[in-house]
């Protein structure tokens, strides 16, 4: 079974290109799965890829590199015996260090296991606010990495590009540099696609980090379900960008140059929408994921960002959400969380 962990801080595009990874692979007659690792107690990607119809088991309310091994161990041994893939892919959440996951997977009892190039997404637009940010956690990230992938750069200039290979450079001179954008499966894409191929020859040499403790991130995550038969796809997407932008204007005035992510996801009959924002300056992003799903309406977030105390973002968060619904005229419940980090396997 060989392992694939994408890495890259919060907002950095991992799971666009864990999607369409996950569907090449699949193309080429691989069996896969994913397992996505979120810091919050609700998880967003697992449903988001899922529903792309990638198999994908679900680890939240914490970080596999750090209070979520034992969970892990038990996810792989689960998915190897129930589903029996070749490989798998791994998304941690975008606080975690790459390497101490894969030596932590070295340590289990598990047989035939082998690791791609280990990976850490970058996104170009934003490399410089990270540094300026939480620079000691950034750079950590980037050491840990074999393929260091300069995502989204249909955002930025080509001199901005440069920039950010420079530094990624600086700070990893011995790094395989991609530049592509996730959402585009091109030539570029395709490079870094062929690029794991290779086997991993990183060796973790240091001792464990709490990578939480070192992000400086705050984080809060919740689902309300919800009551709606009116809605449709451009009023969901109408929606979600004025919270996001309502919660960007809340999030600045404590942080006015936070960068993470803040991500949504409304399920409704008409489909499934996802939206996200990554940083003070950045702007909402929306997919729409399908058009014809099954289940409870619901919309989910998950909110994770620099130098917010958790107390003010769950205000923050909540307030927006409510009002929202409240200000559309549909019902609303919010829901208690799960406790449990095991999500089943989805075939």
């Amino acid at each position: 079974m060989k392992i694939i962990i994408i890495g890259g801080f919060l907002g950095s595009g991992k799971t666009t290109t864990l999607r369409n990874l996950g569907k090449h692979l699949i193309a080429k007659g691989h069996k896969i799965a994913i397992i996505v690792n979120e810091i919050g107690e609700v998880g967003i990607d697992g449903e988001t890829i899922s529903d792309s119809g990638l198999v994908t088991k679900e680890l939240t309310s914490g970080c596999i590199c750090c209070s979520l091994r034992i969970s892990m161990e038990y996810t792989l041994q689960t998915l190897a015996e129930e589903y029996n893939p070749d490989i798998v892919i791994i998304e941690p959440t975008g606080i975690a260090f790459p390497l101490q996951i894969k030596e932590h997977l070295e340590l289990m009892d598990l047989e035939d296991l082998s690791f791609a190039p280990l990976v850490s997404l970058v996104d170009a637009s934003r490399i410089n606010m990270e540094i300026d940010q939480i620079p000691v956690f950034i750079a950590n990230q980037i050491r840990d990495a074999e393929i260091v992938c300069i995502n989204k750069i249909d955002l930025v200039d080509a001199e901005s590009i440069a920039a950010t290979t420079k530094t990624v450079l600086q700070l990893n001179p011995d790094a395989i540099v991609v530049e592509f954008s996730a959402m585009n499966m091109d030539s570029k894409f395709q490079l870094f696609l062929d690029l794991l191929a290779g086997e991993s020859e990183s060796e973790f040499t240091g001792s464990d980090l709490n990578s939480i403790e070192m992000s400086g991130v705050g984080s809060y995550s919740g689902e309300y379900s919800i009551d709606a038969s009116d809605l449709h796809a451009d009023k969901v997407t109408s929606m979600l960008v004025n919270l996001l932008l309502d919660i960007k204007q809340k999030l600045q005035e404590i942080n006015p140059e936070f960068i993470g992510h803040v991500k949504m996801t409304m399920k409704f009959k008409e489909g499934l929408i996802k939206a996200n924002l990554t940083s003070a300056h950045g702007d909402p992003f929306v997919e729409i994921l399908d058009e014809d799903v099954d289940g409870e309406q619901h919309l989910r977030f998950l909110s994770a960002v620099t130098l917010v105390p958790k107390d003010k973002l769950e205000g923050i968060i909540n307030g927006a959400v409510q009002n929202v619904l409240q200000a559309e005229g549909i019902e609303f419940e919010k829901k208690a969380p799960s406790s449990s980090t095991q999500a089943p396997i989805k075939l």
